[in-house]
């Protein structure tokens, strides 16, 4: 079978990705076949997220089989076109223009749409290969003068298999400005041969503990077969930040719960990263560089809210002991002990 590390190794480039996050441009893959399926592409939906008084980012994924290889995806570069607009009929288009989907980014766009009015409403969709993926509806951030009434949603911790996400239903609802993901939108745990609760048949490769870069977009892909959660990204515009299951249960820094050696667990690390920024609508300039993510940033609403987005996870401390309910003890209470490091918490 066909895997996208075998492809990345083909093109010579599975090192870079690993080590430095980089990538040249990828053409053939030896020994991959094309497929010229025409099943639906969009099957992920879309999402935005990162809003700026003028700019927000949008994102879709190319899958028409989302947990076959590939997403069911050939190995070819896919130019996918894509429009913002003001209303949902799409009559005043702002801002159009043409992504690339590539391969080595398993097939997922991200653009940085900017020009756009403040703490206003907009549409947006894609198109690809003659389909056209279903319409998002995103905001923008207030203006810095700006102080308007503004609600927020606050998510985390979504285990595929203990159970359904009709929460993210009453999220759609209310209509949010925005919604705030705190972390673990994937566990790295097997989710088993009927993903838990949902009696879902899945490939077995799924009842396992992910490590490859294969593994990790497939549970994303996984997530977002969800239709309650598609509706909400397609809603409002998402925050995102990462807890520890986006990589493996309660690691830090540079140590790894299950004792992995260092130089594996960087690599587990960049594999989890680079699957984290290809399936959150992130910022270019916010993509992985090999085993390190730049994450924390600040986001203004206005004088509304001022957000500091936290990243909890690769300048921390290791957990004292075993973890867990424990008493304080002269470990745990040491003043030098940090969770952000200096940088971040300056």
């Amino acid at each position: 079978m066909s895997t996208r590390r075998s492809f990345l190794t083909a093109a010579g480039a599975a090192a870079a990705l690993a080590l430095t996050g980089t990538l040249p441009d990828i053409g053939e893959a030896v020994g991959i076949p094309h497929r010229t399926d025409n099943r639906p592409l969009f099957t992920l939906g879309v999402a935005s997220g990162d809003p700026m008084p003028d700019a927000v980012v949008i994102w879709t994924h190319l899958a028409p089989g989302p947990l076959e290889p590939f997403g069911g995806v050939d190995d070819r570069m896919v130019n996918v076109e894509w429009e913002v607009a003001e209303d949902d009929t799409f009559h005043r288009v702002v801002r159009r223009g043409t992504a690339h989907a590539r391969p080595e980014y398993a097939h997922t766009v991200h653009v940085d749409v900017r020009g756009l009015r403040p703490w206003r409403h907009h549409f947006y969709r894609f198109r690809a290969r003659g389909q056209i993926s279903p319409v998002g509806r995103t905001r923008t951030a207030p203006a810095p003068h700006e102080e308007p009434a503004m609600t927020m949603a606050v998510a985390s911790c979504q285990a595929y298999y203990d159970g359904y996400y009709t929460a993210y239903q009453d999220v759609v609802r209310r209509d949010h400005d925005v919604v705030l993901f705190l972390g673990d939108y994937i566990h790295d745990v097997g989710v088993g041969p009927t993903a838990g609760v949902r009696n879902q048949a899945v490939p077995v490769d799924f009842a396992g503990e992910i490590f490859t870069l294969d593994e990790y977009p497939a549970r994303y892909a996984l997530h977002r077969t969800d239709p309650d959660l598609q509706a909400a990204h397609a809603a409002s515009p998402w925050v995102v930040t990462l807890d520890d299951h986006e990589v493996e249960g309660n690691w830090a820094d540079y140590v790894s719960e299950d004792g992995l050696p260092h130089d594996e667990f960087l690599v587990r690390r960049a594999n989890g990263f680079r699957a984290y920024w290809e399936h959150m609508p992130l910022r270019l300039d916010q993509s992985a560089d090999g085993p390190s993510i730049r994450l924390h940033r600040h986001l203004r609403f206005g004088r509304t809210a001022d957000l500091s987005v936290l990243d909890t996870r690769q300048f921390r401390d290791d957990q004292t002991r075993t973890g867990g309910w424990l008493p304080p003890d002269e470990v745990s209470t040491d003043p030098s002990r940090t969770i952000t490091g200096d940088e971040q918490e300056r």
